[in-house]
């Protein structure tokens, strides 16, 4: 570990000083090296040189305290990163030259390590392969730095475990690979678990069959996403043995070790990618090959820094720690020498940390070591040191081995659900066939019923209607002819009382002669006149009063004219109120007329009256020739003439509007006609559709077996072939075992169950509606559940789940509410009682609208349940 203050000046070296003609990183998730730099790391090298160990090189910034310590003097290392050269100076004259894969400068960004370093190898992890990256060097050098950076608040600051883990997770699938990981510490030669600190002394143990290094006591997390692992990762840091020394303030005292264990399915992929089956053995129905998949495991280690003790002032405790780490790095570098002089015996068993890199070095894995350095001069021997364990890896060639097996534990669990499935379809069919013939004779006779009703329905609306027509045009032709003999007597009266106003003047001209007699006798009856005037202003009043309340009546009968006219949109409930609305409008038009009759005898008699006082006004206007009240009474006379002239128009306007209301009776007439029409084509169409389901009756019938034997030897046939293919593997397993997955439905219906029992239908049912399309899929799933039970179906379609569901039909596009949708109407099908609701429903078409609108096998199949489970009827 290098100090704080090498730590920010790195930090503040890889943000600032990139290197400027550096390409950018790639785009593709499983590139190796970005295409404008070639890398040493790629396979370029033949399949001799994939399995070499690659070996990088990183130096670490001058930190304080070599920077004041070393200021006049140079480094003692020299990059030529162009060259993949390393030169390391003995003295101001002397120089060695190394050659490594890769030469990082102190400026190189933890992305470039990571992609020229450890992407290769998480590649190799994906495709099957074993793999390990691990840092080497002395105290300080920046190995967990590169390795272990968990880069919360800067991500480009993340080291190679943390970027590992997001290349794996992006590049699996979620359901059906997954990813595992334990992480462990090798301290003082004892293995402990660092997710689980509690686990000390963990054993090392080896697989009998493949020969593969396994620590069965560690602790296994799987993996669910990124920052599921970041959590793990500052766990494991926490729980990890640190002290400060002279050569770091936070020296790791262990050996970390991250194991990833990488399960793939390869099922689909290429022929030539995989292994195919022996030639030979029988295919199993259903299957083209057995699946297969791919077990990998990536080992990322932080080693322990080398250092000596003279310089590192370890003391005490401090000191034992030194030991071992000194042991075990000694070990490790035997094994190393060994393998690369190719000698016989390789030492793996002298140090804990040996035995887990077995596979590393000298294995079957993919391995990527880096070698970190500082640039003092002061610590010229450790540096020299490590890089010739550096030149010594690059020595060693693994043997790369891709690891598949066969899942015959999966195929097997297929296999006996396609059994249950099919067997489940054979019983429901024959069940079906029995009472299939039965149920559609009964559908089309209750189909021909219902159109037989429907006609004589319309037949008989249509007579009412027209006898009512007829009766109308006759009452309006009566109301007419009252109107004409009421105008001509009006006529009458106007010429009477234009006859009475020319006496009235001659009356005139003889007051003059009278006035002087008849003085005495005309007071009295201007008196008597004026009462009579009083009561006749008061029956003027009456008949204006009158006149008001007819057109309120006439406002009234324009309404109900309006209501009658929405009403008859409804059949025959409508009509029948609409019937009875007209018959009231007609007895109160006879009453008006009545009461109008009455009226004008009324208004004759007091002309027969008022002329019988004018006579005798004219006598007594003989008499009194010059009285000038008798002219005012006169003028009174003649004002309340011109009041019954008004009267007269105002009667003469209610029979034009008598006259605009029978025209509107007319159009209603023809209104009713086109809706006759209307309803006579929507009986012509429902025969049609009878038809239609006729000819699908014949057609069902024809592919439906004649006998109980077609079905019996269908059976028979299926299970033979069943048996055949799948007798070398069903043998092993237990026939009365019970199935798992009706177990889990039974279990998961019962918990629906009791959801529904406790939340209630009608929320469920709501949820149906609603507009988020998550909570339609998860209630609609609620509802089809409950609809395979018959206890619950009755009370889903009196609750109104049978609209909800065709409504779905009719107007959701997604294709899981369409599905699941489809399925719980072909549940609601299997009773009796729904089946004919459905069908009214117009169920049958909006499932073969959606059985044509969708090319998802498993909607095709919900709907043609359904489709099939009406056939039933």
């Amino acid at each position: 570990m290098a100090t704080a203050a090498s730590q920010q000046q790195l930090r503040t070296s890889q943000g600032h000083n990139l290197h400027p003609g550096r390409s950018k990183a790639p785009t593709s998730k499983r590139s190796v090296t970005p295409t404008s730099r070639p890398s040493s790391f790629t396979n370029d090298g033949g399949d001799h040189d994939s399995g070499r160990v690659r070996v990088a090189v990183r130096l670490r910034p001058r930190n304080a305290e070599e920077l004041l310590s070393d200021a006049d003097f140079a480094d003692c290392v020299e990059l030529q990163p162009e060259l993949k050269r390393l030169k390391l100076r003995k003295n101001n004259w002397s120089s060695e030259s190394y050659k490594f894969d890769e030469v990082f400068t102190e400026n190189a960004s933890q992305r470039r390590v990571y992609e020229v370093v450890a992407k290769p190898v998480v590649e190799s992890v994906l495709n099957g392969y074993n793999g390990t990256v691990m840092a080497y060097g002395q105290t300080g050098s920046g190995k967990t730095y590169t390795l272990g950076r968990l880069g919360k608040d800067d991500a480009s600051e993340r080291g190679i475990m943390v970027r590992s883990l997001e290349d794996i997770l992006a590049n699996i699938s979620h359901t059906s690979d997954s990813v595992d990981v334990s992480y462990l510490q090798l301290y003082m030669e004892s293995l402990q678990d660092l997710l689980a600190p509690e686990k000390v002394n963990i054993y090392i143990g080896e697989d009998p069959k493949t020969g593969d290094v396994t620590v069965p006591g560690a602790t296994v997390v799987r993996i669910r996403d990124l920052d599921h692992f970041l959590e793990l990762l500052q766990i494991g840091e926490a729980n990890r043995h640190a002290a400060n020394t002279k050569l770091n303030t936070e020296s790791s005292r262990s050996h970390a070790i991250l194991m990833v264990n990488v399960r793939r399915s390869v099922q689909g992929r290429q022929a030539n990618e995989t292994t195919t089956l022996e030639q030979g053995k029988t295919n199993l129905p259903g299957t083209d090959v057995v699946p297969r998949i791919q077990k990998s495991k990536l080992l990322i280690v932080d080693l322990a820094g080398s250092e000596r003790l003279d310089k590192s002032g370890s003391e005490g405790h401090l000191l034992e720690e030194a030991k071992f780490i000194n042991l075990s790095l000694t070990s490790l570098g035997k094994c190393i020498n060994a393998l690369a002089e190719n000698s016989s015996h390789i030492p793996t068993r002298d140090s804990k940390l040996t035995r887990l890199l077995r596979d590393s070095f000298g294995g079957s894995a993919r391995t990527s070591l880096i070698v970190t350095i500082g640039p003092s001069s002061w610590n010229h021997a450790e540096t020299t040191s490590t890089i010739m364990f550096g030149q010594r890896a690059m020595k060693i060639v693994n043997m790369l081995k891709l690891k598949e097996e066969y899942d015959y534990e999966s195929l097997c669990h297929k296999l006996y659900n396609q059994i249950d499935c099919l067997t489940a379809e054979i019983d429901r069919q024959e069940r079906l066939r029995e009472n299939e013939k039965l149920i559609l004779e009964k559908q089309l006779k209750h189909q021909h019923d219902s159109f037989s009703e429907g006609e004589k329905n319309l037949i008989k609306r249509s007579e009412l209607l027209e006898m009512e027509n007829n009766r109308l045009e006759s009452e309006m032709k009566e109301i007419l002819s009252e109107l004409n003999r009421q105008k001509e007597h009006n006529d009458l009266m106007h010429n009477t009382i234009s006859q009475l106003h020319v006496n009235l003047n001659y009356s005139k001209e003889q007051q003059d002669q009278e006035s002087s007699t008849y003085q005495n006798v005309l007071a009295d009856t201007t008196q008597m006149y004026e009462k009579k005037i009083a009561e006749f202003i008061e029956q003027l009043e009456e008949e204006r009063a009158r006149a008001l309340v007819a057109e309120e009546q006439v406002v009234s009968l324009k309404k109900l004219s309006t209501d009658h006219q929405i009403l008859l949109q409804q059949r025959a409930k409508e009509c029948s109120s609409y019937h009875k609305e007209l018959a009231e409008t007609t007895d109160m038009y006879e009453k008006k007329i009545a009461k109008l009759t009455k009226q004008l005898a009324d208004e004759h008699a007091q002309y027969e009256g008022i002329k019988e006082q004018l006579d005798l006004a004219k006598r007594l206007l003989s008499d009194q020739q010059s009285s000038d009240q008798g002219e005012k009474e006169i003028d009174n006379l003649s004002a309340k003439l011109q009041d019954i002239c008004k009267l007269y128009d105002d009667c003469n306007n209610e029979l034009h509007i008598l006259k605009a209301d029978y025209k509107d009776l007319l159009k209603e007439k023809a209104k009713l006609q086109e809706e006759l029409h209307t309803v006579w084509q929507r009986l012509q169409d429902e025969e049609r559709q009878r038809k239609v389901v006729k000819n699908e009756l014949a057609r069902l019938k024809k592919t439906v077996p004649e006998n109980q034997n077609d079905y019996q030897d269908k059976r028979s046939y299926l299970k033979e072939n069943i048996s055949k293919g799948s007798s070398t593997h069903v043998s092993s397993m237990d026939p009365h075992k019970s199935n798992p997955l009706r177990e889990t439905q039974s279990i998961q219906r019962t918990t629906i169950a009791k959801i529904c029992e406790e939340v209630g239908l009608e929320k469920i049912l709501a949820l149906l509606a609603s507009e988020d399309i998550d909570v339609q899929i998860h209630a609609v799933k609620v509802v089809a559940n409950l609809a395979a039970e018959d206890i619950h179906q009755e009370k889903i379609v009196e609750e109104g789940g049978l609209d909800a569901l065709l409504m779905l039909l009719r107007s959701s596009h997604n294709a899981t509410v369409l599905r699941v949708a489809s399925g719980a109407i072909a549940n609601l099908a299997m009773n009796e009682l729904s089946q004919d609701l459905i069908i009214s429903k117009g169920g049958a078409q909006l499932l073969a609208n959606t059985a044509s609108k969708t090319d998802d096998l498993q909607t095709l199949r919900m709907a043609a349940g359904a489709i099939a489970n009406l056939c039933g009827n």
